[in-house]
Protein backbone atom coordinates (compact mmCIF):
# COMPACT_ATOMS: atom_id res chain seq x y z
CA UNK A 1 0.00 0.00 0.00
CA UNK A 2 1.10 4.04 -0.89
CA UNK A 3 0.64 5.82 2.14
CA UNK A 4 2.35 8.69 0.11
CA UNK A 5 -0.39 11.81 -0.05
CA UNK A 6 -0.16 13.28 -3.75
CA UNK A 7 1.26 17.32 -4.55
CA UNK A 8 -2.76 17.93 -4.66
CA UNK A 9 -3.78 16.89 -1.17
CA UNK A 10 -0.72 18.36 0.84
CA UNK A 11 -1.43 21.44 -1.01
CA UNK A 12 -5.13 21.70 -0.53
CA UNK A 13 -4.20 20.32 3.54
CA UNK A 14 -1.46 23.18 3.61
CA UNK A 15 -4.12 25.41 2.65
CA UNK A 16 -6.55 24.53 5.31
CA UNK A 17 -3.68 24.26 8.34
CA UNK A 18 -2.52 27.78 7.19
CA UNK A 19 -5.96 28.99 7.31
CA UNK A 20 -6.92 27.33 10.21
CA UNK A 21 -4.31 28.29 12.88
CA UNK A 22 -4.39 31.79 11.59
CA UNK A 23 -7.50 33.09 11.02
CA UNK A 24 -9.74 30.48 12.87
CA UNK A 25 -8.00 29.32 15.72
CA UNK A 26 -7.56 32.79 17.14
CA UNK A 27 -11.27 33.72 17.24
CA UNK A 28 -12.62 29.96 18.36
CA UNK A 29 -13.35 30.72 22.00
CA UNK A 30 -14.78 33.38 21.15
CA UNK A 31 -17.36 31.99 18.60
CA UNK A 32 -17.84 29.08 21.27
CA UNK A 33 -18.77 31.72 23.82
CA UNK A 34 -21.15 34.18 22.24
CA UNK A 35 -22.68 31.21 19.58
CA UNK A 36 -22.37 33.88 16.51
CA UNK A 37 -22.05 32.18 12.90
CA UNK A 38 -18.82 33.00 11.98
CA UNK A 39 -19.85 33.74 8.27
CA UNK A 40 -17.39 36.40 7.31
CA UNK A 41 -14.38 32.82 8.32
CA UNK A 42 -16.79 30.62 6.66
CA UNK A 43 -17.09 32.92 2.92
CA UNK A 44 -13.38 33.25 3.40
CA UNK A 45 -12.75 29.13 3.40
CA UNK A 46 -15.44 29.45 0.07
CA UNK A 47 -12.72 31.98 -1.64
CA UNK A 48 -10.14 29.09 -0.64
CA UNK A 49 -12.01 26.19 -2.06
CA UNK A 50 -12.80 24.67 1.47
CA UNK A 51 -16.48 24.74 0.79
CA UNK A 52 -16.84 22.43 -2.09
CA UNK A 53 -13.92 20.49 -2.30
CA UNK A 54 -14.96 17.57 -4.00
CA UNK A 55 -17.20 19.75 -6.41
CA UNK A 56 -16.24 19.94 -9.97
CA UNK A 57 -14.34 23.22 -10.82
CA UNK A 58 -16.91 23.41 -13.50
CA UNK A 59 -19.80 24.21 -10.88
CA UNK A 60 -17.41 26.40 -8.32
CA UNK A 61 -15.44 24.15 -6.78
CA UNK A 62 -11.77 22.75 -6.31
CA UNK A 63 -12.17 19.91 -8.02
CA UNK A 64 -10.67 17.59 -5.53
CA UNK A 65 -10.36 13.76 -4.12
CA UNK A 66 -12.29 12.60 -1.05
CA UNK A 67 -8.79 11.88 0.85
CA UNK A 68 -8.09 15.66 0.11
CA UNK A 69 -11.66 16.59 2.12
CA UNK A 70 -10.35 14.27 4.71
CA UNK A 71 -7.22 16.29 4.97
CA UNK A 72 -8.67 19.59 5.07
CA UNK A 73 -11.74 18.74 7.74
CA UNK A 74 -8.83 17.67 9.86
CA UNK A 75 -7.12 20.67 9.86
CA UNK A 76 -10.34 22.61 9.91
CA UNK A 77 -11.59 20.88 13.14
CA UNK A 78 -8.30 20.74 14.74
CA UNK A 79 -8.78 24.73 15.01
CA UNK A 80 -12.37 24.83 15.73
CA UNK A 81 -14.88 22.19 15.48
CA UNK A 82 -17.85 24.16 14.94
CA UNK A 83 -16.32 26.13 11.59
CA UNK A 84 -15.98 22.24 10.18
CA UNK A 85 -19.59 21.01 11.24
CA UNK A 86 -20.46 24.17 8.92
CA UNK A 87 -17.79 22.72 5.66
CA UNK A 88 -19.09 19.09 6.87
CA UNK A 89 -22.72 19.81 5.53
CA UNK A 90 -21.86 22.52 2.95
CA UNK A 91 -19.63 19.79 1.42
CA UNK A 92 -21.16 15.81 2.17
CA UNK A 93 -24.30 16.89 2.56
CA UNK A 94 -25.59 19.52 0.16
CA UNK A 95 -23.33 19.61 -2.32
CA UNK A 96 -22.23 15.99 -2.63
CA UNK A 97 -25.84 15.24 -2.89
CA UNK A 98 -27.02 16.99 -5.80
CA UNK A 99 -23.77 16.17 -7.62
CA UNK A 100 -24.82 12.17 -7.41
CA UNK A 101 -28.81 13.05 -8.22
CA UNK A 102 -29.04 16.61 -9.38
CA UNK A 103 -30.01 17.51 -12.80
CA UNK A 104 -27.65 20.04 -15.01
CA UNK A 105 -29.60 22.86 -13.71
CA UNK A 106 -29.75 22.13 -10.41
CA UNK A 107 -25.98 22.19 -10.06
CA UNK A 108 -25.40 25.14 -11.88
CA UNK A 109 -27.58 26.97 -9.61
CA UNK A 110 -27.38 25.55 -6.49
CA UNK A 111 -24.08 23.87 -5.90
CA UNK A 112 -22.16 26.77 -7.14
CA UNK A 113 -23.47 28.90 -4.64
CA UNK A 114 -22.79 26.82 -2.10
CA UNK A 115 -18.92 25.53 -3.31
CA UNK A 116 -18.25 29.13 -3.89
CA UNK A 117 -19.04 30.40 -0.31
CA UNK A 118 -21.16 32.80 -1.85
CA UNK A 119 -24.19 31.24 0.13
CA UNK A 120 -24.84 28.69 2.75
CA UNK A 121 -26.52 24.71 2.56
CA UNK A 122 -28.51 22.78 5.01
CA UNK A 123 -29.60 19.48 5.40
CA UNK A 124 -33.35 18.55 6.10
CA UNK A 125 -33.82 15.02 6.98
CA UNK A 126 -34.32 14.82 10.52
CA UNK A 127 -37.99 15.94 12.62
CA UNK A 128 -39.09 15.93 16.39
CA UNK A 129 -40.58 12.20 16.24
CA UNK A 130 -38.13 10.96 14.18
CA UNK A 131 -34.55 11.25 14.24
CA UNK A 132 -32.33 7.56 14.03
CA UNK A 133 -35.84 6.22 12.31
CA UNK A 134 -36.01 8.63 9.41
CA UNK A 135 -38.31 6.82 7.48
CA UNK A 136 -40.92 7.56 10.25
CA UNK A 137 -41.28 11.72 8.65
CA UNK A 138 -44.76 13.84 9.03
CA UNK A 139 -43.41 16.16 6.88
CA UNK A 140 -45.98 16.24 3.38
CA UNK A 141 -45.34 17.25 -0.02
CA UNK A 142 -48.47 17.36 -1.86
CA UNK A 143 -48.45 17.17 -6.36
CA UNK A 144 -50.31 20.57 -7.52
CA UNK A 145 -53.51 19.22 -9.82
CA UNK A 146 -51.89 21.37 -12.69
CA UNK A 147 -48.38 18.86 -11.90
CA UNK A 148 -46.45 22.53 -11.47
CA UNK A 149 -45.25 22.22 -7.71
CA UNK A 150 -45.77 20.65 -4.52
CA UNK A 151 -47.21 22.16 -1.71
CA UNK A 152 -45.00 21.10 1.44
CA UNK A 153 -46.12 21.30 4.83
CA UNK A 154 -44.40 20.14 8.07
CA UNK A 155 -41.96 20.46 10.09
CA UNK A 156 -38.00 19.37 10.55
CA UNK A 157 -35.60 19.77 13.59
CA UNK A 158 -31.55 19.98 14.68
CA UNK A 159 -30.80 21.29 11.12
CA UNK A 160 -27.52 22.55 11.30
CA UNK A 161 -26.85 25.81 9.15
CA UNK A 162 -30.85 26.14 9.36
CA UNK A 163 -31.09 29.40 10.92
CA UNK A 164 -28.85 31.12 8.18
CA UNK A 165 -28.97 28.57 4.97
CA UNK A 166 -30.35 29.85 1.75
CA UNK A 167 -31.22 26.44 0.16
CA UNK A 168 -31.73 23.34 2.05
CA UNK A 169 -32.08 19.88 1.16
CA UNK A 170 -35.30 18.85 2.13
CA UNK A 171 -36.88 15.29 2.64
CA UNK A 172 -40.58 14.54 2.71
CA UNK A 173 -43.66 12.03 2.61
CA UNK A 174 -44.66 12.02 -1.46
CA UNK A 175 -46.84 8.54 -0.76
CA UNK A 176 -48.31 8.28 2.41
CA UNK A 177 -48.47 4.60 3.44
CA UNK A 178 -45.32 3.40 1.55
CA UNK A 179 -42.46 4.30 4.50
CA UNK A 180 -39.34 4.74 3.23
CA UNK A 181 -40.37 3.76 -0.50
CA UNK A 182 -42.82 6.91 -0.19
CA UNK A 183 -40.07 9.72 0.64
CA UNK A 184 -38.79 12.34 -2.21
CA UNK A 185 -36.10 14.64 -2.15
CA UNK A 186 -36.77 17.99 -2.74
CA UNK A 187 -34.04 21.36 -3.17
CA UNK A 188 -35.71 24.42 -0.83
CA UNK A 189 -34.97 28.28 -1.59
CA UNK A 190 -35.80 29.76 1.88
CA UNK A 191 -36.53 32.90 0.74
CA UNK A 192 -39.99 31.70 -0.94
CA UNK A 193 -42.95 32.22 0.88
CA UNK A 194 -43.98 29.43 3.29
CA UNK A 195 -40.99 29.22 4.95
CA UNK A 196 -39.79 29.75 8.47
CA UNK A 197 -36.96 29.21 11.15
CA UNK A 198 -37.72 28.31 14.44
CA UNK A 199 -34.91 29.48 17.87
CA UNK A 200 -31.24 28.73 17.43
CA UNK A 201 -30.95 25.96 19.74
CA UNK A 202 -28.63 26.32 23.04
CA UNK A 203 -25.87 23.39 22.07
CA UNK A 204 -23.79 21.78 24.69
CA UNK A 205 -20.86 21.93 21.77
CA UNK A 206 -19.97 23.36 17.85
CA UNK A 207 -21.96 26.55 19.23
CA UNK A 208 -20.86 28.83 16.48
CA UNK A 209 -22.82 25.91 14.13
CA UNK A 210 -26.28 27.67 14.07
CA UNK A 211 -28.89 24.96 14.41
CA UNK A 212 -32.87 25.20 14.57
CA UNK A 213 -35.93 24.00 13.10
CA UNK A 214 -37.64 24.72 9.89
CA UNK A 215 -41.31 24.33 9.31
CA UNK A 216 -43.30 24.19 6.15
CA UNK A 217 -47.00 26.25 5.60
CA UNK A 218 -47.97 25.63 2.52
CA UNK A 219 -44.51 26.16 0.61
CA UNK A 220 -44.99 25.75 -3.28
CA UNK A 221 -41.70 24.00 -4.21
CA UNK A 222 -41.50 23.87 -8.31
CA UNK A 223 -41.09 20.31 -9.91
CA UNK A 224 -37.95 21.51 -11.36
CA UNK A 225 -36.66 21.75 -7.81
CA UNK A 226 -37.33 18.00 -7.15
CA UNK A 227 -34.06 16.14 -6.55
CA UNK A 228 -33.95 12.92 -8.46
CA UNK A 229 -37.33 10.93 -8.99
CA UNK A 230 -40.26 10.84 -6.65
CA UNK A 231 -40.13 7.96 -4.28
CA UNK A 232 -36.46 7.57 -4.59
CA UNK A 233 -35.62 10.31 -1.49
CA UNK A 234 -34.91 7.94 1.12
CA UNK A 235 -32.56 6.17 -1.11
CA UNK A 236 -31.12 9.85 -1.68
CA UNK A 237 -30.82 10.51 2.04
CA UNK A 238 -28.94 7.43 2.94
CA UNK A 239 -26.51 8.14 0.31
CA UNK A 240 -25.17 11.24 1.17
CA UNK A 241 -24.72 10.26 4.56
CA UNK A 242 -22.64 7.69 4.20
CA UNK A 243 -20.48 10.65 2.72
CA UNK A 244 -21.53 12.51 5.48
CA UNK A 245 -20.06 9.89 8.03
CA UNK A 246 -16.64 10.28 6.09
CA UNK A 247 -16.75 13.97 7.31
CA UNK A 248 -17.97 13.80 10.57
CA UNK A 249 -15.09 10.74 11.29
CA UNK A 250 -12.60 13.65 9.95
CA UNK A 251 -13.93 16.14 12.16
CA UNK A 252 -13.76 13.88 15.28
CA UNK A 253 -10.48 13.44 14.25
CA UNK A 254 -9.16 17.00 13.95
CA UNK A 255 -11.00 17.65 17.25
CA UNK A 256 -9.14 14.55 18.60
CA UNK A 257 -5.66 15.50 17.42
CA UNK A 258 -6.07 19.19 18.99
CA UNK A 259 -6.24 17.62 22.34
CA UNK A 260 -4.35 14.78 22.10
CA UNK A 261 -1.37 17.42 21.14
CA UNK A 262 -2.66 19.87 24.31
CA UNK A 263 -1.83 16.32 26.30
CA UNK A 264 1.63 16.08 24.63
CA UNK A 265 2.67 19.58 25.55
CA UNK A 266 1.16 19.74 29.27
CA UNK A 267 2.40 16.51 30.09
CA UNK A 268 6.11 18.15 29.11
CA UNK A 269 5.98 21.39 30.23
CA UNK A 270 3.65 20.75 34.18
CA UNK A 271 6.13 19.44 36.84
CA UNK A 272 4.86 17.20 39.99
CA UNK A 273 6.77 15.98 42.24
CA UNK A 274 9.66 17.33 40.69
CA UNK A 275 9.80 15.69 36.95
CA UNK A 276 7.23 16.54 34.52
CA UNK A 277 4.10 14.40 34.51
CA UNK A 278 5.07 12.97 31.30
CA UNK A 279 7.39 10.77 32.85
CA UNK A 280 4.91 8.97 35.04
CA UNK A 281 4.25 5.73 33.74
CA UNK A 282 0.39 6.38 34.41
CA UNK A 283 0.51 9.45 32.12
CA UNK A 284 2.54 7.64 29.68
CA UNK A 285 0.05 4.79 29.20
CA UNK A 286 -2.53 7.48 28.75
CA UNK A 287 -0.40 8.89 25.66
CA UNK A 288 0.12 5.56 24.22
CA UNK A 289 -3.76 4.49 24.54
CA UNK A 290 -4.17 8.14 23.08
CA UNK A 291 -1.46 8.01 19.92
CA UNK A 292 -3.00 4.17 19.05
CA UNK A 293 -6.86 5.32 18.76
CA UNK A 294 -5.73 8.75 16.99
CA UNK A 295 -4.09 7.04 14.58
CA UNK A 296 -6.20 4.01 14.04
CA UNK A 297 -9.30 6.39 13.48
CA UNK A 298 -6.54 8.28 10.68
CA UNK A 299 -6.43 5.08 9.16
CA UNK A 300 -9.82 3.88 9.23
CA UNK A 301 -11.25 7.08 7.79
CA UNK A 302 -8.40 7.41 4.85
CA UNK A 303 -9.81 3.80 3.82
CA UNK A 304 -13.21 5.27 4.00
CA UNK A 305 -12.30 7.95 1.55
CA UNK A 306 -10.37 6.04 -0.71
CA UNK A 307 -13.67 3.48 -1.21
CA UNK A 308 -15.71 5.91 -1.73
CA UNK A 309 -13.39 7.91 -4.73
CA UNK A 310 -13.22 4.09 -5.98
CA UNK A 311 -17.23 3.62 -5.70
CA UNK A 312 -16.99 7.24 -7.69
CA UNK A 313 -15.09 5.79 -10.27
CA UNK A 314 -15.97 2.73 -10.90
CA UNK A 315 -19.28 1.96 -9.20
CA UNK A 316 -19.93 0.04 -5.87
CA UNK A 317 -20.83 1.30 -2.35
CA UNK A 318 -19.00 2.28 0.98
CA UNK A 319 -21.14 2.33 3.70
CA UNK A 320 -19.57 -0.17 5.77
CA UNK A 321 -15.89 2.02 5.63
CA UNK A 322 -17.78 5.02 6.43
CA UNK A 323 -19.82 3.87 9.05
CA UNK A 324 -16.57 2.08 10.67
CA UNK A 325 -14.48 4.99 10.47
CA UNK A 326 -17.72 7.04 11.83
CA UNK A 327 -18.05 4.74 14.67
CA UNK A 328 -14.60 4.62 15.68
CA UNK A 329 -13.01 8.03 15.14
CA UNK A 330 -15.96 9.62 17.09
CA UNK A 331 -15.65 7.22 20.19
CA UNK A 332 -11.85 7.38 19.38
CA UNK A 333 -12.04 11.48 19.77
CA UNK A 334 -14.46 10.94 22.66
CA UNK A 335 -11.62 8.98 24.52
CA UNK A 336 -9.13 11.19 23.32
CA UNK A 337 -10.68 14.38 24.80
CA UNK A 338 -11.43 12.67 28.12
CA UNK A 339 -7.75 11.60 28.13
CA UNK A 340 -6.48 14.93 28.20
CA UNK A 341 -8.38 16.26 30.24
CA UNK A 342 -7.77 13.91 32.73
CA UNK A 343 -3.69 15.04 32.07
CA UNK A 344 -4.28 18.74 32.47
CA UNK A 345 -6.22 17.86 35.76
CA UNK A 346 -7.90 21.22 37.29
CA UNK A 347 -6.81 23.18 34.20
CA UNK A 348 -8.30 20.98 31.54
CA UNK A 349 -11.75 21.98 33.64
CA UNK A 350 -11.10 25.80 32.93
CA UNK A 351 -12.29 27.62 30.12
CA UNK A 352 -9.00 29.40 30.16
CA UNK A 353 -7.42 26.23 28.18
CA UNK A 354 -9.42 25.09 25.20
CA UNK A 355 -9.55 21.34 26.32
CA UNK A 356 -13.09 21.78 27.99
CA UNK A 357 -14.28 22.65 24.29
CA UNK A 358 -12.84 20.17 22.77
CA UNK A 359 -14.26 18.04 25.11
CA UNK A 360 -18.02 19.38 24.78
CA UNK A 361 -17.77 19.35 20.70
CA UNK A 362 -16.33 15.62 20.75
CA UNK A 363 -19.44 14.44 21.94
CA UNK A 364 -21.68 15.46 19.10
CA UNK A 365 -19.57 13.33 16.56
CA UNK A 366 -21.29 10.33 18.60
CA UNK A 367 -24.81 11.42 17.73
CA UNK A 368 -25.42 13.60 14.32
CA UNK A 369 -25.06 11.80 10.59
CA UNK A 370 -26.29 8.59 13.13
CA UNK A 371 -25.35 7.57 16.52
CA UNK A 372 -22.72 4.89 17.30
CA UNK A 373 -25.78 2.56 17.64
CA UNK A 374 -26.86 3.04 14.37
CA UNK A 375 -23.39 2.59 12.82
CA UNK A 376 -23.30 -0.24 14.83
CA UNK A 377 -26.63 -1.66 13.06
CA UNK A 378 -25.18 -0.68 9.74
CA UNK A 379 -22.17 -2.42 10.14
CA UNK A 380 -23.32 -5.71 11.39
CA UNK A 381 -26.20 -5.48 8.93
CA UNK A 382 -23.60 -5.24 5.96
CA UNK A 383 -21.47 -7.80 6.70
CA UNK A 384 -24.43 -10.34 7.91
CA UNK A 385 -26.96 -9.36 5.00
CA UNK A 386 -29.22 -9.87 8.03
CA UNK A 387 -32.40 -7.12 8.91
Amino acid sequence: MDFRYTDDQLSIQSVARDFAQKRIAPVAAEFDKSGEFPLDTIREMGQLGLMGIEVPVAYGGAGMDPISYVLAMIEIAAADAAHSTIMSVNNSLFCNGILQYGTEAQKQKYVRAIASGEAIGAYALTEPQSGSDASNMHTRAVRSEDGSHYVINGKKSWITSGPVAKYIVLFAITSPGKGAKGVSAFIIDTAREGFHRGKTEPKLGIRASATCEIEFTDYRCPVDDRLGEEGKGFGIAMGVLDAGRIGIASQAIGIARAAYEAALAWSRERKAFGQAIGSFQMTQAKIADMKCRLDAATLLTLRAAFAKDQAVKHGGRFGTEASMAKLYASEAAMFITHQALQIHGGMGYSKEMPLERYFRDAKITEIYEGTSEIQRMVIARNETGLR
